[in-house]
C-alpha cells in the first residue's frame, strides 16, 4: 500500500527508518508485530524504542 502522506515535520519518532513521516506504512509495519508507533507514546515513552502494547499502558499511566 502507497501512502498518500508525507509528515516528517511532524513525525516524532526518532528512529531513522524508510518510513518516517510515512504514518500508513508505519502504522501497517508496526500492526504486523502487534506494536504501536512512535506517535502513540509521550516523548519519554518514545526514546525507550518498546513500541509493545505494556509499554503503551505504562506510558499512558505515567501522564
Amino acid at each position: 500500500m502507497s501512502c498518500p502522506c508525507n509528515n516528517t515535520i511532524e513525525c516524532p519518532c526518532t528512529y531513522s527508518c524508510s518510513r518516517r513521516g510515512k504514518c500508513c506504512d508505519c502504522v501497517g509495519f508496526h500492526q504486523k508485530s502487534d506494536e504501536f508507533p512512535a506517535c502513540f507514546f509521550s516523548k519519554e515513552g518514545e526514546a525507550t524504542y518498546d513500541r509493545s502494547f505494556a509499554a503503551l499502558k505504562r506510558d499512558r499511566e505515567r501522564k
